[in-house]
């Protein structure tokens, strides 16, 4: 194929990226839209970069050191990168090259200023922009400057930011090449910005628009604030004018300079609210064009607005799709289940399929459409209350955004309102025989299951799975299991509502609940300290454990390698046993694809190892054991200073009854979660099966690749022996981008993020504020943990992290107190935090950012906030 070294903006679009860069093919779809002007010029392609690339050998070796340098270790990086810059700086432009753009410049004008902008491949991408990455010249004049420019331009790849950028991503260097656009320069009265999205709020119907005097630069180097403006439904509803002192202007004989404004024009807006809207019409148009909300630079000179690039914004959130053009109230499935990170297209449709609601994907997560049960009085209540408990902030965006008049209708009830949350206690027996029914029928449905799987392949897995997970849904909406869940938690409220009231105690039941019996997932932690105590007296298996810890181990193989070692054999069969009772957990455990403990046991390491060394031998029984005697001197004192009030004896007698219905109840609520994953586990070993098999059939390339892949699309993928590898790969390449984006509690279908905030006074100044879920005070250091298996704990920590799911629980045993950005009153993390008797707090927005590891913090569990310490 003939080498092209320089297309015409006007020969390109964005299809072209691997040729002109993501600049040059975004601005050669823009040249394509219908009223849309886009200064003339040209792009130095591809081609002509790995034409110098090769004009200098020498790079290619520097490339392997630089590739294998530490991201973190800046002083290499900064060496090495400015040796790149200067050898490809330093390469002569063959005659061939320079004739091509020589031609191209003659068609501007020989003297005509340009802009000689990098434009490189992996730039201005959908789920990467690369802002600012590489390097932009402006007012260039004359052949010889163009041509010193195209190659800064060419040697700007290599900048130690952009080298930085691609390692921390990821992105191998080679893999990423350097066009260059060189267009006629434009001399604007003002320019700016246009976000066609509110940047900040994500929502689609507000556009916002910054302006200055004179080139962009001045705006994009923070030389001066900006005008703001922000445009609704074609009118400015909002404006800040800033004092504009200076401005960046281009020089008659070639580059720019920095100008003061006079002070009488300073406080002038940039544009009129006739122009702003006018760009944003233009801006809606470009957003049609390229199907997703752009971030614009605009010049504005006398012939109108030019548009210099339009990038998408990547940071925006996704909308669920929504099949119409009504208003939808979205709330995050992820805040609710402890899990906010992307799921892999087969956990979301697994969990779609067996979950009691329908719910809707967006950017790697799962929503619930609450728009109906807003529009509606009756429902609208039940749905606040309960909400309200679960998280507060998720309540206050709900009425944040029914605050708007205009955004939810209003319909009648569909049905008359159930009880709110809170009120009544189910009407069920405070009876122990019970749950031990309930876990009975679960144990019943998984063995059969079990059984069942084993008799099935092929197409006919996936059609027995399906009438499976109505099997699934008829167990987790079993009556009696509802009752049985309401229950406990209503009991609870009922002894914090009323102690608060009649002894002015807040979050009694915290106590009274302590060492409940039958919470599986308090339990699961105690176990782990069990398997401690088979290890700690061993000191060979202790050994390999911390040598697993350090460098890591193939799980492969791990626990066979335990029994060569003296005291292994007792080692491997406790572990054994835990992972026959837990071994189907792990962190994000409602999707899927996530790697259970049964398959990775080496997550458990470092939590074994935290025991060994935190605990003394029988720390478990212990543990449970002051918990429940905590419980019952709780219980004493409450009702002995219950009897001396008015009617002291009923308050009492209820007292008392309630605590029995609590300590009955409540353990069971972690056990629905527990049998959910226990069946998917089963589910997934079935499906890796299937999986295994189209491996060897070289239908998939690995096992793992039907994890990108929905259920149905797996079920096809069996049934035709077919699968898009190329669908594969973009679905891995969006996952990597979704953990990139920031789940909200609510969202709509404007895309707005709501943010909700829990408008308290009374704590201290510079306090977080969170959830009360646990009470009690604590003050100590703050280990700010985002992976499990980086735990480092010592007694007395406080953790600090993201969220918890069940699968933390092994470490709530080491810890003092819990911070957390996510969570409600019932979510696990704040369940076994009461079990342990944790002083907790959930829902800081932001906490592990604000909290630094190491920090000592006060956690208040019984207020809700927590104190940084000095």
């Amino acid at each position: 194929m003939t080498e092209q070294y320089v297309l015409d903006l006007r020969e390109v679009d964005q299809t072209q990226v691997t040729v002109v860069g993501g600049k040059g093919a975004q601005l050669g779809g823009l040249s394509r839209i219908d009223g849309v002007r886009v200064p003339d010029g040209f792009c130095v392609t591809t081609d002509a970069f790995r034409r110098i690339m090769a004009e200098a050998p020498s790079i290619g070796d520097r490339l392997d050191q630089l590739s294998r340098s530490d991201p973190d270790d800046r002083e290499a990086i900064r060496t090495l990168s400015a040796r790149i810059r200067r050898t490809i700086e330093g390469v002569a432009i063959p005659a061939d090259l320079v004739a091509a753009i020589a031609g191209a410049l003659a068609r501007l004008g020989e003297r005509a200023a340009c802009a000689v902008r990098s434009s490189a491949t992996a730039e201005d991408l959908p789920t990467s922009s690369f802002a600012g990455q590489q390097d932009t010249y402006l007012n260039v004049v004359g052949r010889t400057a163009v041509l010193r420019h195209i190659s800064r331009c060419w040697a700007s790849l290599f900048t130690e930011r952009a080298v930085t950028y691609r390692q921390r991503n990821g992105i191998d260097h080679r893999t990423v090449h350097m066009a260059v656009v060189v267009q006629r320069m434009v001399f604007p009265h003002a320019a700016g910005v246009l976000f066609t999205a509110d940047p900040v709020t994500g929502n689609r119907k507000v556009a916002t628009v910054d302006a200055g005097f004179g080139l962009g630069e001045a705006l994009v180097s923070g030389l001066v604030n900006p005008d703001v403006f922000t445009v609704r439904h074609g009118e400015v509803v909002t404006r800040a004018i800033a004092a504009k002192q200076r401005a960046v202007q281009a020089l008659p004989d070639g580059g720019t300079r920095d100008v003061a404004i006079d002070p009488r024009r300073q406080r002038q807006p940039a544009l009129t609210d006739a122009q702003v809207v006018r760009l944003v019409r233009l801006g809606r148009r470009i957003e049609a064009h390229f199907g997703r909300p752009q971030d614009i630079e605009w010049c504005l000179d006398d012939e109108g607005f030019q548009i210099v690039q339009s990038r998408p914004i990547t940071t925006l959130f996704p909308i669920p799709e929504s099949g119409d053009q009504e208003n939808h109230v979205y709330v995050s499935v992820g805040h609710g289940q402890m899990m906010t990170d992307p799921m892999k297209p087969l956990g979301l449709s697994m969990w779609q399929l067996t979950a009691m609601v329908p719910m809707h994907e967006a950017g790697g997560r799962l929503f619930v459409d609450v728009t109906r049960r807003l529009a509606s009085p009756a429902s609208r209540a039940g749905l606040l209350e309960a909400m309200g408990r679960g998280d507060p902030l998720i309540r206050d965006a709900l009425e944040t955004v029914l605050d708007r008049d205009d955004f939810v209708p209003s319909l009648p009830d569909a049905a008359p309102g159930g009880s709110p949350a809170g009120g009544a206690p189910a009407p069920i027996e405070t009876d122990p025989a019970i749950v031990t029914e309930l876990i009975e029928r679960s144990r019943a449905s998984l063995a059969a299951l079990e059984r069942d799987l084993a008799t099935k392949t092929g197409p006919a897995l996936f059609d027995f799975l399906l009438e499976d997970f109505e099997e699934h849904k008829r167990v987790l909406s079993d009556p009696l299991s509802l009752q049985a869940l309401m229950a406990g938690m209503e009991a609870t409220w009922w002894l914090n509502d009323k102690l608060r009231e009649w002894l002015g105690e807040k979050n009694a039941a915290d106590t009274l609940t302590l060492s409940a019996p039958g919470n599986v997932t308090s339990q699961m932690g105690l176990a782990l300290l069990d398997v401690a105590d088979v290890i700690r007296p061993r000191p060979e298996v202790v050994a390999f454990l911390q040598g697993v810890e350090d460098e890591g181990f193939l799980d492969e193989g791990f626990l066979d390698e335990l029994v060569k070692l003296p005291g292994g054999t007792e080692a491997r069969d406790a572990l054994e046993s835990y992972l026959d009772r837990y071994g189907m957990r792990c962190v994000g455990e409602i999707d899927i694809t996530r790697p259970r403990w049964r398959e990775r046991p080496t997550t458990l390491v470092p939590a074994i190892l935290d025991n060994v060394r935190n605990f003394e031998p029988g720390a478990a029984e212990r543990h449970f054991e002051r918990g429940r005697r905590m419980a019952r001197e709780k219980e004493r004192d409450v009702l002995s200073r219950l009897r001396a009030l008015p009617d002291g004896d009923r308050k009492a007698d209820e007292a008392k009854r309630m605590i029995d219905r609590v300590r009955t109840f409540i353990g069971y609520r972690e056990y629905p979660k527990y049998g959910i994953v226990s069946r998917y586990f089963l589910y997934k070993r079935a499906l890796l099966e299937e999986a295994g098999r189209l491996v060897r059939a070289h239908v998939l390339a690995e096992q793992e690749d039907v994890f990108y892949l929905t259920f149905q699309e797996f079920h096809e993928a069996v049934r035709s022996h077919r699968v898009d590898d190329q669908l594969i790969q973009r679905r891995k390449d969006a996952f990597r981008s979704y953990h990139a984006l920031t789940p909200p509690r609510v969202l709509t279908s404007d895309g707005e993020a709501v943010t909700g905030a829990y408008r308290r006074d009374d704590v201290p100044a510079g306090a977080l504020i969170g959830l009360p879920v646990s009470a009690g005070t604590i003050e100590g250091r703050a280990r700010v943990i985002l992976d499990l298996t980086e735990a480092d704990l010592e007694t007395g920590d406080i953790l600090v992290t993201t969220f918890t799911d069940p699968s933390w629980s092994p470490l709530f045993v080491g810890i003092a107190g819990l911070v957390t950005e996510v969570g409600g009153l019932m979510t696990h993390g704040a369940v076994i935090a009461r079990e342990y008797g944790l002083p907790a707090v959930v829902g800081v927005e932001r906490a592990t950012r604000l909290i630094r590891d190491g920090q000592r913090i006060r956690v208040h569990g019984t207020e809700g906030y927590v104190e940084i310490l000095p």
